[in-house]
């Protein structure tokens, strides 16, 4: 167990890292994620399912007691990064699967991957992992809504499909988890010291499969107009997630808390849905999107931790004097 959890600390710690690796090697050799694909949903329902084992009460208790910026963090994000793909998908004229894509992923729920750099960052992890967990528990209803409102005019959306397999894929696999967590309480503590490599590994292979399955439309002019619409649709989803975190007062580490939950989304669960109810085409943005929030919310989270860091140096220094 020693060695599984070595190895665990050692796949999150490098997550970023081994994003980018698995991406080039299923690019290189696309064979190797086809046989994954009929089975991404069910890595993407082991993933939430370790998402809701990590999850008791005490998270509810939590969001009871302060709920205001949970509720408000979480609007913040289903209008935000909606709008933020609709108005990418207008300015930089996209059309089709493309477009499709770029609007599936700015509806999607909150990232995991936020908890992580909300921590590195020196965030409120607490409030990230809150509003995470409530923009999930949302996904079976505001993603299809979305999607049908901002899409319906590029290709027929199955909303009530969309739905179900949402509420499938989503709310069941997290209500067994906090279930489960609820009975068992610590006897599961094992279980989730390695529940996040599992997750992890779960979204690697995910990135291989949508990889693999896309290749030859990765190689198009059209797709390489993605990749700046995926990077502008994740940087401004920051900015303007702590510019509202400002506006409305929140402090200094629910500001951060704020920032990654808005910009970061759920592009597992977007690239899942585009191969099942679309082509893989439209799961290239989701895809894209994965490699890139990785590494700019790496970025994002060391610079705010190291310039933080050099400011209470200041402090200490200040008060010295």
């Amino acid at each position: 167990m020693k060695q599984v959890a070595v190895f665990s600390q050692w796949v999150s710690k490098y997550f970023t890292l081994l994003v980018v690796v698995v991406a080039v090697f299923a690019f290189v050799v696309p064979s190797v994620g086809l046989a994954i694909v009929p089975y991404t949903s069910y890595l993407l329902m082991l993933v939430l399912f370790g998402m809701g084992l990590s999850l008791s009460v005490a998270d509810f208790k939590r969001i009871a007691k302060n709920p205001l910026p949970v509720i408000l963090g979480t609007i913040a994000h289903y209008v935000i990064m909606p709008s933020l793909a609709f108005l990418l998908v207008k300015l930089f004229r996209l059309d089709g699967a493309l477009a499709v894509g770029v609007i599936l992923v700015g509806s999607a729920p909150s990232g995991t991957s936020s908890n992580v750099m909300a921590f590195i960052a020196g965030g409120d992890v607490a409030l990230d992992v809150s509003i995470g967990f409530l923009s999930t528990l949302l996904a079976p209803v505001m993603l299809p809504l979305l999607v049908s409102v901002l899409a319906g005019s590029y290709i027929d959306v199955p909303a009530e499909a969309m739905f179900l397999n949402t509420v499938k894929i989503v709310l069941i696999p997290v209500v067994l988890g906090v279930v489960l967590h609820t009975f068992f309480g610590h006897k599961l503590d094992k279980v989730n010291q390695v529940t996040p490599m599992v997750s992890q590994l779960a979204i690697l292979a995910i990135i291989v499969a949508v990889f693999s399955a896309n290749h030859a439309t990765f190689t198009e002019a059209a797709t390489f107009l993605v990749i700046p619409v995926v990077m502008l649709h994740n940087l401004c989803g920051y900015g303007l997630g702590f510019l509202f975190a400002k506006v409305i007062k929140l402090d200094h580490p629910q500001q951060k808390a704020i920032t990654f939950e808005v910009g970061m989304q759920d592009s597992a669960l977007a690239a899942t849905l585009a191969l099942k109810f679309f082509t893989p085409q439209a799961a290239v943005a989701a895809t894209i999107f994965s490699i890139w929030h990785n590494l700019s919310g790496s970025v994002l989270a060391t610079w705010w931790k190291s310039r933080d860091a050099k400011e209470g140096d200041k402090l200490t220094e200040a008060s010295a004097v």
